[in-house]
């Protein structure tokens, strides 16, 4: 994908002209600081721009209007002085981008022997805040409420959590995805409320004819072709069988036109996500497998068996972790290793993990696929990096969506998977394995779901906060039957907040 400019977050600064021009200044100068310190850095991932001392209704109201309109993905508000909250009444009610309230201050500490009422009258965020956090909590507006100064690292953690949840939020709302066939017969779980979707989400999602897709794949050059077969050879470790005058060679030559070909596609159409089904592949000689890992490492959502739910997490996880550190993919809770005391998930799919996740180079192999009925693919093979990680899905469940994530520990293979041929994870899920699948089935979560070692907790739930969705936790304090109560609590709330 082409490179997008970086995305932009306003620094609105609330005060009133009760103090006069000079403490105005003030607060100008000082708030201007405060927006340098969190654009300067380098975990935030996005330009902090500080916009013009706000000290009237008109005034709110035109620069919240504006920041949607202008392309900002998201304000961030303070009150350095007292600012009578009912002038922020309508642009509050106008904004359409997330809102984080930063309660700060100009100064860390007081200066205790010298101060007077000038320093009192010029710095009021202690209660400037409060009043502007009761006008939220009245209006129902969604947000993050961040305390502490810009020079806490603990601040600046939860900013840029908030920026990259920010990120994400406005990916998904422009975000247009190309389902290749529909979904898997029979299954249930990839099924969805496509337009509550784009009503909730903004996502986008349609249908294409396989055949579509193929025609673009016929078409793509043989000097193309030739260009990204020597990629393959000089990035990834590639199977004897694959290489030129390999008896298996035309397999990575086609799997080539196929990636070559999607891109084409997806760009040409601006999609950033898509789907495939192995059940319908039309005239395609492969169910895509190494252009579908390529893809996604490049940013793109995928769902497998037409998982549209699950694509689009994949592009939102995908968009908000960009310049982290640890990969983002498409996953499926495979099987399990149930020694008592010593529980593990196996990961994989049938073709499609992300190299991002990868603990070492990939292996480039063919191997037979017992479903689809097409030529063998050509996948990538890899073990998954170790560390901590995210489990995350998305479910349908007929009023509304429900996240869940589980928090994972990745782990080496506790032996070498020299027979399994394809790519994978293994992880211990918190709080072990039997508490986080009771938990997770209690909660009707699907089989797929994206595994990131580059998102955590905190962004995830800034995004549901952000879309107003129901994000459910398993983690190591997660009590099964508490869980289930959780649950029952979440659904009454959900029910009671969409009205009658």
């Amino acid at each position: 994908m082409a490179p997008h400019p970086q995305p932009e977050v306003w620094f609105l600064t609330g005060s009133q002209g009760l103090y006069g021009e000079d403490t105005l200044r003030q607060v100008a100068d000082q708030s201007r600081q405060i927006a340098a310190r969190l654009d300067e850095s380098s975990d935030i991932p996005v330009r902090v721009v500080w916009k013009p001392v706000l000290t009237s209704s008109t005034d709110i109201l035109a620069i919240c209007r504006d920041a949607a309109v202008q392309g900002a993905v998201g304000v961030i508000a303070w009150m350095h002085t007292f600012s009578p909250a009912k002038m922020w009444i309508a642009g509050l009610d106008a904004l359409q981008t997330p809102l984080l309230h930063l309660h700060t201050q100009a100064n860390v500490a007081l200066p205790w022997d010298t101060i007077d009422m000038d320093f009192m009258n010029l710095n009021q965020a202690a209660h400037g805040d409060r009043e502007f956090g009761y006008i939220q909590t009245r209006l129902g507006v969604a947000r993050k409420t961040v305390a502490g100064h810009v020079t806490d690292p603990r601040v600046v953690s939860r900013v840029a959590a908030w920026a990259r949840a920010a990120i994400g939020w406005s990916s998904v709302r422009t975000l247009r995805l190309a389902r290749f066939g529909d979904n898997m017969r029979d299954v249930a779980v990839t099924e969805g409320d496509k337009v509550e979707a784009e009503l909730r989400f903004g996502v986008s999602v349609n249908t294409y004819g396989v055949n579509d897709l193929v025609a673009v794949v016929d078409q793509v050059a043989e000097a193309q072709v030739d260009d990204l077969v020597k990629e393959y050879d000089d990035t990834y470790r590639l199977d004897a069988a694959l290489r030129a005058g390999g008896d298996r060679h035309e397999s990575l030559r086609y799997a080539a036109r196929q990636e070559l070909g999607l891109r084409a596609f997806l760009d040409d159409g601006g999609f950033r996500a898509f789907t495939t089904n192995f059940e319908d592949l039309g005239g395609l000689r492969q169910l895509p497998g190494i252009a579908v890992q390529r893809l996604m490492a490049d940013g793109y959502g995928f769902g497998g068996e037409g998982d549209w739910k699950t694509s689009v997490l994949v592009r939102t996880l995908k968009a908000m972790a960009v310049g982290v550190a640890g990969g983002t993919s498409f996953m499926e809770d495979y099987t399990y290793d149930l020694t008592f005391g010593h529980e593990l998930v196996l990961g994989a799919h049938m073709l499609e993990v992300c190299p991002s996740i990868a603990a070492d180079v990939p292996t480039a192999e063919v191997h037979p696929l017992g479903i689809g009925g097409r030529e063998d693919p050509v996948r990538l093979v890899f073990d998954a990096a170790a560390g901590p990680a995210v489990v995350l899905g998305m479910s349908d469940l007929g009023e509304r969506f429900r996240l869940v994530a589980n928090v994972v520990d990745v782990v080496p293979p506790p032996q070498p998977l020299r027979r399994l041929p394809v790519a994978r994870a293994v992880w211990r899920p918190r709080p072990d394995l039997p508490g986080s699948a009771e938990a997770w089935i209690t909660a009707g979560a699907p089989h797929h779901t994206v595994l990131s070692q580059a998102v955590g907790l905190e962004e995830l739930r800034d995004l549901a906060a952000m879309t107003r969705t129901e994000l459910a936790v398993i983690d190591g304090d997660t009590v099964p039957h508490r869980f289930a109560d959780e649950l029952r609590w979440n659904q009454a709330y959900h029910r009671l907040a969409r009205g009658f």
